[in-house]
């Protein structure tokens, strides 16, 4: 039975409190169960939920949003980097590279879990660190899956930092058309980076995963490989956060 009607706010935060005690992404009746909401009224709260980034949707189930990440250390530890670990630890033995799990947030993208194998135990993970677009491949990725006009503020940012916007936009499109985001040299001239948005159901970018490494593995030859490897682990990344399908009963 839904519980007495309290105030709008005390409805969305009892939303945000269910998505980050829960440790999983959760379907639309479970979050109306676990608050003692009616479907209609949860859903209607859960849209500005998600517009405004505290909830995050994938398919038709919902998990901590990136501003929860970014207030609450617990949280970005939490249900995301729990559900990614094993897909950036696969990504990693499979590589022999550096995996990191980044999320987008209003000044670039945030770096929530890495695995980083010992022979590149030189390189910091930078976890918890907030990454520009113009520099690193995993917030290039995530600003180039937004729609255009989300993108500009990250491309303004960029521009105030001096960046050419003609220069961001080219690699915009062509991260837009390979669906790869590759950084070579830019930030450091012995690392490079090559990275991957794992989308939503509504063509949204939900986090990135990126693949981190010596420059010079990242030749042509041995790029074509990690880009199947990442592909591959943002595809099963997807599948996880959409949940098992369960047939015509789903919301």
């Amino acid at each position: 039975m839904p519980r007495p009607a309290g105030s709008a706010v005390d409805k969305a935060l009892d939303l945000i409190e269910s998505t980050v005690r829960a440790g999983r992404p959760l379907r639309l009746s479970e979050l109306a169960g676990e608050t003692g909401m009616h479907r209609a009224t949860a859903y209607r709260i859960l849209v500005d939920l998600v517009r405004r980034g505290w909830i995050m949707r994938s398919e038709d189930r919902y998990l901590p949003g990136p501003v929860v990440l970014r207030f609450s250390q617990a949280a970005a530890g939490g249900p995301l980097a729990v559900l990614g670990r094993p897909v950036l630890q696969s990504l990693s033995d499979g590589t022999g590279m550096m995996a990191n799990l980044q999320v987008l947030e209003p000044e670039g993208g945030r770096v929530i879990d890495a695995v980083r194998p010992p022979r590149l135990a030189m390189f910091t993970d930078l976890l918890g660190e907030l990454l520009p677009i113009h520099t690193f491949a995993g917030p290039m990725a995530l600003v180039s899956a937004l729609d255009e006009a989300a993108r500009v503020p990250y491309l303004r940012a960029a521009e105030q930092q001096g960046h050419p916007r003609a220069g961001l936009l080219e690699d915009v499109e062509r991260t837009r058309r390979t669906g790869f985001a590759l950084q070579r040299g830019r930030n450091d001239e012995v690392i490079a980076s090559l990275s991957r948005a794992v989308l939503g159901g509504n063509g949204r970018p939900l986090c990135a995963i990126t693949v981190v490494g010596l420059d010079r593995e990242f030749d042509d030859p041995a790029l074509a490989g990690l880009r199947e490897h990442l592909a591959a682990a943002t595809a099963e990344l997807e599948r996880v956060l959409a949940g098992p399908d369960e047939g015509p009963g789903r919301d």
